[in-house]
């Protein structure tokens, strides 16, 4: 095993788990036995609408689902609410996080040299300290083998590519030429949280996040229906062909596309399914949906937020929504009940961000 290789292991374990994970899992199936009700619908404040974001109006809904065969992560369906609050229409593009980086400065996590202070919690005690040439500033990058592979083997498609980043996707040698529009990626959490301050807006937790997904439709396999294609239609970015090998790009890109690329849901949200993942600011916890229905006991929070049973020293924040790799032979993630964890200090070339936004509080007056 060659050093980048090893690091790739090491210091992005978390990752290698939860893909490992979804791999082995069985491919959703088509049956849903969801039951929900309509959400009431909060009306949209006087205020403004910021530029940019739409009102989604909250209420009751379904989270989850009972499909017979979705991953377990996703099981059972519970009722839950959520209140109205403002989101982007579409993921922040590369344009809009290159002027965040040019009003501010940042320095992103790819770009900076790994701390293996940092690293060495979340892997099993003991591990010994990579050298010092290995820990060098990087991202993992999608490399899809020439032939078929099997699917069990995360590390025949993933590679650690030093110098990925935001602005050089592939490595080094890319850059962003005609990508202007298209979802930043390689952003860890903590680049998510400076970019949202610095906006002025947050992170949608995962409950928000898939109250908008579903565009007020309920026990839907998809954001849009049940059906993946209606009349022959793509209407998300997803792998087409077999994964991870053959790319048939029938959906007409065979990475991320420009936002805005597919028709937008019921509350004018584009591309909530597909094209890259999206982070929430909730910490992952593969039992959390069992938990809310009290099939599971409550998480001690104390001991760590996360909660993985694959990889017990897991760091993982929630993502959602699937990406440009999720193919039907392997990964049929992009479905709003969807979720997965990604290791809060690591970014790859499939997940990015939108943000949300609180409505204004109204004072009262005493005059």
């Amino acid at each position: 095993m060659d050093r980048l290789h090893y690091f790739s292991k090491l210091c992005l374990g978390t990752l290698f788990f939860s893909l490992v994970f979804l791999a082995c899992q069985p491919k959703p199936s088509s049956e849903n036995h969801s039951s929900s009700f309509q959400p009431s619908p909060s009306p949209q404040p006087s205020e403004n609408s910021p530029e940019g974001m739409v009102w989604i109006p909250g209420g009751e809904f379904t989270m989850g689902t009972n499909e017979a065969n979705a991953y377990p992560a996703e099981k059972p369906a519970v009722n839950v609410a959520v209140s109205g609050f403002w989101m982007d229409t579409h993921e922040v593009t590369n344009a809009e996080f290159q002027k965040f980086v040019e009003e501010t400065g940042y320095v992103t996590i790819a770009e900076q040299k790994p701390d293996w202070e940092d690293l060495k919690k979340q892997v099993p005690p003991g591990t010994p300290k990579p050298d010092d040439s290995v820990l060098v500033p990087g991202s993992m990058v999608f490399t899809p083998p020439p032939y078929p592979v099997p699917t069990q083997d995360v590390s025949l498609w993933w590679s650690w590519v030093e110098g990925a980043s935001w602005k050089h996707p592939e490595g080094p040698e890319s850059n962003l030429e005609g990508r202007a529009n298209h979802p930043v990626v390689h952003i860890a959490y903590e680049d998510a949280l400076a970019y949202a301050e610095w906006a002025g807006k947050r992170l949608p937790t995962e409950l928000e996040w898939e109250f908008a997904a579903r565009g007020g439709a309920k026990g839907k396999r998809f954001a849009w229906g049940d059906e993946l294609t209606p009349n022959g239609t793509y209407l998300a970015n997803t792998f087409q062909g077999v994964f991870p090998h053959e790319n048939l790009e029938s959906d007409g890109f065979s990475g991320t596309s420009p936002v805005k690329s597919f028709a937008p849901n019921t509350y004018g949200l584009y591309d909530m399914i597909g094209n890259v993942w999206e982070l929430t600011s909730d910490w992952y916890d593969a039992l959390k949906l069992a938990r809310l229905a009290g099939e599971a006991p409550k998480l001690d929070a104390g001991m760590n937020p996360c909660y993985n049973p694959e990889n017990p020293y897991a760091q993982e924040r929630v993502i959602k929504g699937g990406s440009y790799l999720c193919a039907e032979n392997y990964c049929v993630n992009y479905r709003p009940s969807a979720r997965q964890g990604q290791a809060f200090d690591s970014g790859t070339s499939n997940v990015g961000f939108r943000l949300v936004k609180d409505p204004e509080k109204k004072r009262l007056s005493m005059n």
